[in-house]
């Protein structure tokens, strides 16, 4: 009885999920399993390019033969470089064969981490930091000014295919706050770059967004001009000079 309740319950769920565009749903940390697409299930053919099959002899030598399975990550994101930027079921059966695992072992970890993308994103994916240092230096209205001038919503992808927003977790740069990283996928995994802009403001990330669509490289890093890396404004006030040994032993007896 309880067995038909939860299967009919579950039959409901994915009735009503199939209603919900497809941009919306996608990235719901809810949906941890796959639904079939013209574009997106397992009868489609994939495989690794030549170069990547060679790349992955290289990831694979760091592990012991026995432990195959312990380079699912770096796989999957060699795929997901590979196919644009996300991951299609296909590739996830495929690394799976690679490893010599069950596919639902691969599952588990592309559901589980949010730097896989199981649906199309845009050749450049920008990502928003949305934790709380970030968030109180403005990160809010630097994902509104992305969004308002590239014409989406969220996980959307823009109609020319070159850009999608989405929110990403603490990225480790809150002295930097606010900051984007753009994870360039236009040149498949050979030209993969993941770069940091720090210190950004809602019309520096415009300013970027259009740089990238002219074929530009923005400078990485912070973007204040007074701003070493993630040194003060204006210099450092302390530290100027060599630190003093500590006094507790001899360094130069050891």
């Amino acid at each position: 009885m309880l067995g038909r309740l939860a299967s009919q319950r579950l039959h409901d769920i994915r009735q009503a999920l199939r209603q919900i565009p497809q941009a919306s749903r996608s990235f719901s940390t809810a949906l941890n399993y796959h639904i079939d697409s013209p574009d997106n299930n397992p009868e489609l053919p994939w495989e690794f390019n030549d170069s990547n099959k060679e790349k992955i002899k290289e990831i694979l030598s760091h592990y012991p033969s026995n432990y195959k399975q312990s380079a699912v990550i770096p796989l999957l994101d060699l795929a997901q470089q590979q196919h644009g930027g996300w991951l299609p079921v296909s590739a996830m059966n495929h690394v799976a064969k690679v490893i010599e695992v069950a596919p639902i072992r691969v599952y588990e970890v592309a559901t589980f981490y949010s730097m896989f993308n199981r649906t199309k994103v845009g050749k450049y994916h920008l990502l928003v930091c949305g934790t709380t240092p970030c968030m109180i230096r403005g990160s809010r209205e630097i994902e509104e000014a992305l969004l308002k001038h590239l014409g989406v919503k969220r996980n959307e992808v823009t109609k020319d295919g070159l850009f999608s927003v989405g929110e990403m977790e603490c990225m480790g740069c809150c002295v930097n706050a606010p900051m984007i990283t753009v994870a360039d996928y236009s040149n498949g995994s050979e030209g993969y770059t993941y770069n940091y802009y720090e210190d950004v403001t809602p019309k520096q990330v415009v300013e970027i967004v259009e740089a990238l669509r002219r074929g530009e490289k923005p400078p990485r890093g912070t973007q204040n001009p007074k701003r070493i890396n993630s040194g003060p404004e204006g210099g450092n006030t302390t530290l100027l000079s060599e630190p003093k040994a500590p006094p507790c032993r001899d360094l130069d007896a050891c």
